[in-house]
């Protein structure tokens, strides 16, 4: 476990929550011009697939400026077709409004793209991604609401010209499906957290890695959804936990942690969901990240955030081998893959590596500082937005 206590928190305020004016100034501010368009602005795929690329797009490139806009914003439709050169709709679901805005593209002889980040375009699909991240299955609601949610966005995936997908994997499924081009623009960390992750790094650099004796395990969870997924480690953890009594785990975010074991629960903490720059503080107060994943269709398609976001702090995980992290991880350099077979003996190698911590944390994070920072992005988003 990491003392952070000299780095305050953040103050934290949305960034994006912006009058129209103001956005369509920041659309107009350069020659060519890349509007986007979300259903309503949160803070998980908005801001990776819409906020960061846009921040990329306005704070370095002199050529290219963007805009993002909400299905509230209708009124002002015509003005956006008449400025933007591409709209790209981002995991927006069919509606009158989605089909007005990409009509207006059209007619104006614009090309329109679809940008999405998981599976759920395609109903053939939509059972197992619903059994996946824990939908009730017997009730007939959920599957009228979820399949109407998976096929409307397969809909208005079909209305556009191609895809921007975060990772191989899903762009093959997504060519599959749509049969039109589709290109591949990875997640990454954006400004705000790139730089409370520098003083994080440095924090952690100056300590050589080694915190204060206890082994934080850490677990981040931004949905309700991941309890399948980290019920394939939680075994392993309680065992290792009995075994090492330096062994901790924080939970963060929406996983119920009530009914551990009763001899663990003191040295389980429980912290609420928190802002995603704050959650950089956070992960850093951690000696392992731990990234546990089913092994289907689905979770090979998921972006591998979970890993440079810890590894941008100087924190390794222990992953599951799923596509985007078997391809990132090189297991006992930058961090480590456990099969979910594998979990407890891979923990227990991954603490004893904690004995020489710097070289794997200054592996991740020069991985994760040449791929997924904000200020080294701006080639591959303008090569994403490509469309003319």
């Amino acid at each position: 476990m990491f003392d952070l206590r000299e780095i305050a928190p953040v103050d934290f305020r949305i960034p994006w929550d912006l009058g129209f004016d103001e956005r369509l100034g920041a659309l107009e501010r350069s020659r060519r011009r890349i509007a986007y368009l979300y259903d309503v602005a949160d803070d998980s795929t908005f801001r990776y697939r819409v906020y960061n690329p846009v921040q990329v797009l306005n704070g370095l490139s002199d050529t290219v400026s963007a805009g993002y806009f909400f299905a509230a914003d209708r009124p002002h439709f015509g003005r956006i077709a008449d400025s933007a050169d591409l709209l790209v709709m981002c995991r927006t679901k069919y509606s009158d409004v989605v089909n007005s805005i990409a009509t207006q593209f059209r007619n104006r002889g614009k090309p329109v793209v679809y940008d999405i980040d998981d599976l759920v375009f395609d109903p053939a699909y939509a059972h197992l991604v619903a059994r996946t991240i824990g939908h009730h299955l017997r009730d007939d609601a959920t599957w009228s609401e979820w399949f109407g949610y998976v096929a409307r966005c397969g809909t208005a995936m079909r209305l556009c010209d191609g895809c921007i997908a975060t990772n191989d994997r899903l762009a093959a499924h997504i060519e599959a499906f749509l049969g039109k081009p589709v290109k591949v623009l990875q997640n990454f960390i954006n400004r705000e957290q790139l730089a409370l992750s520098d003083r994080i790094w440095a924090a952690k650099a100056a300590q050589r890695f080694r915190g204060d004796g206890r082994i934080a395990l850490g677990y981040f969870s931004g949905t309700p959804t991941h309890r399948h997924d980290f019920a394939i480690a939680w075994r392993a953890i309680a065992a290792v936990m009995r075994a090492q009594p330096a062994v901790e785990l924080m939970v963060v975010g929406h996983i119920d942690v009530d009914a551990v074991d009763a001899d663990l629960q003191p040295r389980v903490r429980k912290l609420p969901f928190v802002d995603y720059v704050n959650l950089q503080r956070t992960i850093g107060e951690v000696d392992l990240n731990l990234v546990p994943l089913q092994n289907n269709a689905f979770t090979h398609c998921k972006s591998e955030l979970k890993y440079f976001e810890a590894a941008i702090v100087g924190t390794p995980s222990v992953a599951s081998p799923a596509h985007t992290f078997a391809a990132r991880i090189a297991d006992g350099v930058n961090g480590h893959l456990a099969r979910a077979h594998e979990w407890e003996a891979v923990l227990r190698r991954a603490i004893d590596a904690l004995a020489d911590p710097e070289p794997m944390a200054r592996a991740g994070r020069a991985d994760s500082e040449a791929h997924y920072a904000w200020d080294r992005r701006l080639g591959d988003v303008l090569a994403a937005l490509d469309w003319r």
